[in-house]
């Protein structure tokens, strides 16, 4: 230990006034740059330059300690240890096969004419659909339903009235919102609570009770937010990594069943 230590005083050199590109600490003249401060921190959302400067001080004590610690244990014959060497084997496999999709990946290219021949062909499959932003008052029976509803109709200002009476009826947790739903697409809903918010106009409510699995609604419909067809330009990038995919599993496939043919495989 008092080894370790006279190496951390004698030989690391803690730079505070160096780019972030370039390097923050040495270690017997082993750099430590940005790479291991991310391996350490483990968390892509931190940015390490932003830190207070306790906080950058105790990563970079972290690391350097790392950094003596596992020279130590390699000077010590660690990578002679079977959970070492078995440990190396698969970080050496997982490396192999890591390095060789991203090189088979690179390799893919699409032409223009190739992404939009796919756009034409499944336009069907970029359909922004129509989204509905409603409320709702969910009561157990159709009677109180419709005792909300002629509540409704003898307001004048009908939405809130209807804010109102979900705070105090609703028996979905939305009624604390005043029953608010947000904005949804009518395939988020069950079919009889979907077909119902679709028929109502704008800034109109169910003059109906509205039965469904969970019991009847009352539904105040805010805004209809039209659907669209999305045009090529807007999801060409979608369409490059569909394509992307599909091809890298085709190749990966082609590959993997001609070196099956070779290969003993035992599954228990």
């Amino acid at each position: 230990m008092k080894r370790i230590v006279s190496s951390l005083v004698a030989s690391i050199a803690l730079v505070s006034t160096l780019n972030a590109a370039d390097f923050y600490a040495s270690v017997d003249g082993e750099n430590i740059t940005k790479k291991d401060i991310t391996m350490v921190l483990q968390d892509p959302r931190i940015d390490f330059d932003k830190l207070p400067d306790t906080a950058k001080k105790q990563v970079l004590e972290q690391i350097i300690n790392r950094k003596l610690l596992s020279k130590k244990a390699l000077e010590d014959g660690i990578d002679k240890d079977p959970q070492y060497v078995e440990a190396i084997t698969k970080i050496k496999e997982d490396l192999a096969f890591q390095v060789w999709q991203k090189n088979e990946v690179q390799k893919i290219k699409f032409t223009d004419a190739e992404k939009q021949d796919f756009y034409n062909k499944n336009k069907d499959k970029f359909i922004v659909p129509e989204n509905l932003e409603a409320s709702h008052i969910l009561v157990k029976t159709e009677e109180e339903a419709k005792e909300i509803i002629k509540q409704l109709d003898k307001a004048t200002k009908k939405e809130d009235k209807f804010k109102e009476l979900a705070k105090t009826k609703s028996q979905d947790p939305a009624g604390k919102n005043g029953g608010y739903l947000g904005k949804f697409s009518a395939d988020q809903m069950v079919p009889e609570f979907a077909n119902a918010a679709k028929s109502l106009t704008i800034g109109s409510y169910s003059k109906i009770p509205v039965k469904t699995q969970f019991g009847y609604h009352v539904i105040y419909l805010k805004d209809k937010i039209a659907g669209k067809s999305l045009t090529f330009a807007e999801v060409e990038s979608n369409i490059s990594q569909i394509l992307l995919g599909n091809s890298y599993n085709k190749k990966v496939k082609e590959i993997t069943d001609e070196l099956r043919k070779d290969a003993k495989i035992v599954i228990k």
